[in-house]
């Protein structure tokens, strides 16, 4: 889990665009981010699978 220094550091507007961090909104993971969710990969499937993020279900063939 990140820390809130590097959360704030990261909400900053940076010097340069190539150094834009992004984060997950819940936990702030800053690695397996998605962007069309705003969440890492472990949070996003948690919610998937509690069936809280509108318009997404598990596969099944």
């Amino acid at each position: 889990m990140a820390t809130e220094n590097q959360i704030a550091k990261s909400k900053k507007k940076p010097k340069f665009s190539t150094r834009i961090v992004h984060r997950c909104w819940k936990c702030g993971r800053n690695r397996g981010y998605m962007r069309a969710f705003d969440l890492c990969r472990i949070c996003f499937r948690e919610l998937a699978n509690r069936g809280e993020i509108p318009g997404v279900r598990k596969s099944s063939w």
